[in-house]
């Protein structure tokens, strides 16, 4: 099975390879002295390294070898959506547990590192919340408000260092699919763009075959990523969400997660 996915991956990143992008690339806009202000007032955080490395959150201190693949994914994704003059990234599983939340935080602080690159991370798997426990988070805020407009930026939203905003989500939403597509949300999501200007938003969203989720917000964005899981993740639902994706938005390519590669192969 895992030979079967693996081929079936490197079927689709020969085809999404066909995508022609343009080649020019748009110089990025100057930081206004408002989107400064903005980021000066959204609260600072400190996050447990300790608690943030057990939650497989691992390129906050880099000791770890695997951070040069969440590196390598990066600049990659940089590469593109800087080619597109794109700065949206939606990231979504076929299922759930296939890791699509710790992809996200370690792409997240991956890019922290790139100190002229504001990265913003949002968890909009509304139904089932997790950023703020994978990263400890005692003070947690509501999305829902938040996308409904009755809280402002620097009230949801939280800052770890100088360069990324983390909109962690506190409480489970029931009606997450109607809420998702609401012209308060797009407005909502319009205006974060807008007031902090970053160069890359991540959005975490739900597992794609769980909900019609993720098909009601893939509108606000520009590309979007496939996690897949070794061994969990079945050719079939790989190549029916990849399928749908194509039809809504820009396929980035999908990651092969939970991989594990023999030693002796490789050496390390």
């Amino acid at each position: 099975m895992m030979e079967s996915i693996q081929s079936t991956i490197e079927k689709m990143e020969r085809e999404i390879a066909l995508v022609t992008f343009r080649d020019e690339r748009a110089p990025a806009p100057p930081l206004s002295q408002a989107s400064d202000a903005m980021w000066r007032r959204i609260p600072h955080i400190k996050i447990d390294r300790k608690h943030a490395a057990r939650e497989r959150i691992i390129t906050l201190d880099r000791t770890d070898d695997a951070c040069t693949r969440f590196d390598t994914l990066r600049t990659k994704i940089l590469r593109i959506l800087r080619q597109n003059n794109w700065t949206s990234v939606a990231i979504t599983s076929p299922t759930p547990k296939c890791g699509k939340t710790v992809l996200a935080l370690n792409l997240a602080f991956s890019l922290s590192n790139l100190k002229d690159c504001r990265t913003v991370v949002v968890d909009l798997d509304l139904r089932q919340p997790k950023i703020g426990a994978s990263l400890g988070l005692e003070k947690l805020h509501s999305m829902e408000r938040f996308l409904k407009g009755d809280i402002s930026i620097e009230e949801a939203f939280t800052r770890y260092g100088e360069n990324v905003a983390i909109g962690a989500n506190a409480y489970p939403v029931s009606y997450a699919a109607e809420l998702l597509q609401s012209q308060e949300a797009i407005s909502s999501i319009k205006n974060l763009k807008d007031k902090l200007r970053p160069d890359v938003m991540l959005f975490d969203l739900p597992p794609m075959l769980a909900s019609d989720d993720v098909l009601a917000f893939l509108p606000n964005v520009d590309c979007v990523l496939l996690v897949a899981a070794a061994e969990k993740s079945s050719v079939n639902e790989i190549d029916v969400c990849e399928r749908s994706l194509a039809q809504e938005s820009h396929v980035l390519g999908v990651v092969l997660n939970k991989c594990h590669y023999p030693p002796e192969r490789y050496g390390y």
